[in-house]
């Protein structure tokens, strides 16, 4: 079976002295593993159209156990990340994010977008990184299905007092009245930094980078999306730990 779709090369593996095993974050069928024939010659135009962070239209086979690029043309190479180490390294890592929580065979459109919204900002420095990061995170992680609960505090319902606690481990907030310290990992929010958490995961899409925090304030955001991950997947994420050594 032949099908045509729109992708983001996620990720690389050489296969042989010619062929290469890429995945693909794919309009049409989620995040796919296909083989790519003859993709490291550099005279063979899918050399640069099924590299890393390259968004690309693909003509791909569909066989009994994996999938075969036949053709790819690029739409557009991320080449301002592919310059700087530090973005670089961030978007390795939300490649990393959408390989582990991107659906596989099934539409993911909106999935798809997000993360090329994403490196358009970066690339273009519409956003700091700061911002983007977690608002990728936490987008992403409630798109899969992983959503918090940030409506108000899970204990006696308060919305906005002058602090609230965000506990990765459960996705959801107590307030400083009922918040018991435990051991288990609490962020401290104050107003702005809560609303900014919410902002992440309820905004609308085209709202979702359209605000602003202080220094200290990402800072907080930022631990708050990167403990919620990862508790929800288990997972210390090598690409991220990358990142805040360059950082």
């Amino acid at each position: 079976m032949k099908f045509r779709t729109e992708g983001l090369i996620i990720k690389e593996q050489n296969i042989g002295e010619q062929d290469k095993l890429v995945f693909a974050l794919t309009k049409s069928n989620g995040v796919i593993k296909a083989f790519v024939r003859g993709a490291k010659n550099i005279k063979n135009q899918k050399c640069a159209s099924t590299s890393l962070l390259s968004y690309s239209r693909l003509t791909i086979y569909k066989g009994r156990d994996s999938y075969i690029i036949g053709d790819a043309q690029t739409i557009r190479i991320f080449s301002k990340l592919r310059s700087d180490v530090k973005k670089m390294c961030l978007a390795q890592y939300f490649c990393e994010l959408a390989l582990t929580i991107c659906p596989r065979e099934q539409k993911a459109e909106p999935f798809l977008s997000l993360i090329l919204n994403s490196l358009y900002l970066l690339g273009e420095e519409k956003r700091s990184a700061e911002l983007i990061k977690p608002c990728f995170e936490m987008r992403l992680a409630s798109m899969a299905g992983y959503m918090p609960d940030l409506r108000m505090c899970r204990e006696c319902g308060e919305y906005c007092p002058d602090t609230m606690y965000f506990l990765p481990k459960l996705g959801m907030l107590e307030c400083a009245a009922c918040h018991v310290k435990n051991g288990e990992i609490a962020v401290e929010l104050n107003p702005s930094t809560l609303t900014a958490l919410r902002h992440t995961v309820y905004a609308d899409d085209d709202k979702l980078f359209s605000f602003s925090l202080s220094e200290q304030g990402l800072e907080v955001l930022n631990q708050a999306s990167e403990s919620y991950l990862k508790y929800r997947f288990e997972k210390d994420f090598k690409t991220l730990t990358l990142y805040k050594m360059i950082s």
